[in-house]
């Protein structure tokens, strides 16, 4: 193929990707009969496919990933004149757009002064979890190793992130798991009926002081750090209750147990601030991001320490098994930086983070003004540009629909050429909540076209 495209070649497209591709999360069954989708082109916030069917995208990429929008030539001239100059070199040296980018990143997180470059957020999350392991190793004997995470929560796809993945259908078959990890509840209020004891006042509080009880079980001397998301993400968009995130940090000092937030998903201007964590006002100790760090156009992902976390990998210079002895091989790709220094450029000129805010207020509202008129919507959820919307087959009990319905709502959404997310195949009997991350660029015409599309998908799917 000579990269041009016209009809003949689309045709050789398609047979080549159906031959050849193995697509994530798909079951390739029914590519036998039908054509595997190709998307062909993206601009802001459309993208188009091999037949030109028009899509708007609410999912930014999918996965919530194409922050700044589709078709931005000054990241990808950003990324040409680098790749140029210099395209890689390994960790063990310096870049400059990594210094320049990790500079631009530490003045968004006031406390924060480290960045370990790498390549996806499976990646940071484990560097971090290494880092846990290894101060355990340095300092405890090993003793305090144990990492906690939340159910419903993600941390990626590698076996250990697995290990720590709080979707029992996304970990189903892939065990046996990496040891030393310990699941502790979710903070959903919405379905705090499911748990034992939950109040009905306070329950923020409540519910962190669920781990702390976990981490008397387990023996503080063993716990070496809690891994959450700042808002779940594929686990249904979960918002945290007031109260949450300030007991968090007040048990993690108590214990002396690294806070490592994961803002692979939330992370530069998701939910209408630079970080997820930065609407709570705590102080992590370690941060993941990945997929809005450079809005798709390279790869590259980020594990951000403070000084304190760095210092415990350089205070025995004398010692060979001292530092952090870890490298990612394309976390050396200039690409990344270069493209993520153009990004953050991007939604500082556009001032992008107040459109998030804005825009996700106008999407909450339409998004309530469905649930008045289709009684299947029994929760609405947002952060910015975060949104999520469970649907359930009774109000008052708050029964689950069936995921079967809930992708259904997906297709006929798709058919209107409109692209909305649901959780898929991560919690057994709970994969009901449809999820929207659309792009930070995200106008009100856009809006109402998704708002419209989702309309007319529940009434059809629920007539």
């Amino acid at each position: 193929m000579d990269g041009t495209f016209n009809e003949n070649d689309i045709s050789r497209i398609v047979e080549a990707d159906r031959a050849h591709v193995w697509h994530h999360l798909s079951q390739h069954k029914p590519y036998e009969t039908t054509d595997p989708r190709i998307i062909v082109e993206g601009k802001g916030m459309r993208v188009w496919d091999q037949n030109g069917k028009e899509h708007l995208d609410a999912v930014s990429g999918g996965v919530w990933t194409v922050n700044v929008g589709y078709g931005r030539e000054s990241i990808a001239n950003a990324v040409r004149d680098q790749l140029i100059k210099l395209n890689y070199f390994a960790g063990s040296a310096g870049s400059i757009p990594g210094s320049v980018f990790s500079q631009m990143l530490i003045e968004k997180m006031p406390g924060m002064s480290r960045v370990y470059f790498c390549n996806s957020g499976s990646e940071a999350n484990e560097k971090g979890f290494k880092m846990v392991r290894q101060i355990a190793h340095k300092r405890f004997g090993g003793k305090k190793h144990k990492i906690l995470y939340r159910d419903r929560d993600y941390h990626g796809t590698t076996i250990t992130c697995l290990s720590a993945g709080g979707q029992d259908e996304r970990n189903a078959q892939y065990g046996p798991f990496t040891d030393g990890f310990v699941r502790v509840p979710h903070c959903l209020e919405y379905r705090k009926h499911e748990q034992d004891g939950a109040p009905d006042e306070n329950y923020g509080v409540w519910a962190a002081n669920e781990i702390e009880k976990i981490i008397l079980a387990e023996g503080p001397e063993t716990v070496g750090g809690l891994c959450l998301e700042p808002v779940t993400a594929g686990g249904g968009v979960i918002t945290p209750p007031d109260g949450y995130w300030e007991r968090i940090r007040e048990i993690c000092d108590q214990y002396d147990i690294l806070l490592h937030i994961d803002e692979v998903v939330c992370g530069l201007g998701r939910t209408g601030t630079w970080f997820g964590y930065q609407h709570y006002g705590i102080k992590p100790d370690m941060v993941t991001m990945a997929k809005g760090v450079a809005s798709g156009y390279a790869a590259i992902a980020c594990l951000v320490t403070t000084e304190k976390v760095f210092d415990m990998f350089k205070d025995d210079a004398a010692d060979p098994m001292n530092y952090f002895r870890d490298i990612s091989t394309f976390g050396g790709c200039t690409a990344g930086p270069a493209a993520a220094i153009e990004n953050m450029k991007i939604i500082e000129r556009e001032n992008l983070l107040q459109n998030t805010i804005d825009m996700g207020v106008y999407m909450t509202g339409k998004l309530e003004e469905l649930q008045d008129k289709h009684p299947v919507i029994g929760h609405v959820r947002s952060k910015g540009l975060f949104l999520g919307a469970e649907l359930v087959e009774d109000r008052e009990t708050k029964a689950p629909v069936a995921e079967r319905l809930i992708q259904a709502v997906v297709g006929d959404c798709m058919q209107q050429g409109v692209v909305i997310g649901a959780t898929n195949r991560s919690l057994p009997g709970k994969n009901n909540t449809l999820c929207f991350s659309p792009a930070l660029i995200a106008t009100k015409d856009d809006i109402n076209q998704i708002i419209a599309a989702v309309d007319g998908a529940l009434g059809r799917v629920f007539a």
